[in-house]
């Protein structure tokens, strides 16, 4: 009786542990991470993010419509892990003072502006809302239509006037 228990035991662990590799190891090249780094003047910024693709679905929009990313809710921006990003000193933040750490950075997309909103809660795993009660800044910042569509969600940093600036784009939205 004790050989059986143990074997179903082992059997049971062996399969959970496959489930948890296979998530970790396949189910993430779905949405593959990535990190963008700027670093200039003395400023080192990092964001980690994993890119989900568009897959022929509408992204942004109306619930009702079916898009994957409806209007005024809470998103990740991204897939699987909580995107975060990493000031390595103290940063004005679209204008308004962030000190220097990493950050849960999320966003509340809306049709013609987005809510982009950086949490002091940066190692809470998945599509779980952060407590916003730890929401440190809250940005909002205009929509406009990307030149190009992209299939895959993407994060760049780039040089501007003064520091740096932050795009997200995803099929034709660009913030």
């Amino acid at each position: 009786m004790k050989k059986i228990l143990l074997t179903g035991v082992g059997a049971l662990l062996l399969l959970v542990a496959g489930f948890i590799g296979y998530t970790v190891l396949v189910g993430n090249k779905r949405s593959p991470q990535d990190t963008v780094e700027f670093n200039q003047g003395g400023l080192a910024v990092k964001v980690v993010y994993c890119r989900p693709y568009k897959k022929g679905r509408l992204i942004f929009g109306e619930k009702a419509a079916g898009a994957l990313v409806p209007y005024d809710t809470y998103w990740r921006l991204g897939a699987n892990a909580a995107t975060t990003i990493t000031f390595d000193q103290n940063v004005l933040f679209a204008g308004k003072p962030v000190s220097a750490g990493t950050y849960r950075m999320y966003a509340i997309p809306g049709a013609s502006a987005w809510k982009v909103v950086l949490n002091s809660e940066p190692d809470r795993w998945g599509a779980r809302e952060p407590s916003h009660d730890k929401d440190v800044l809250t940005v909002e910042v205009p929509v406009s239509v990307a030149p190009s569509s992209s299939e895959q969600f993407t994060i760049l940093l780039a040089p501007s006037p003064g520091g740096a600036s932050l795009d997200l784009t995803w099929d034709t939205t660009l913030v």
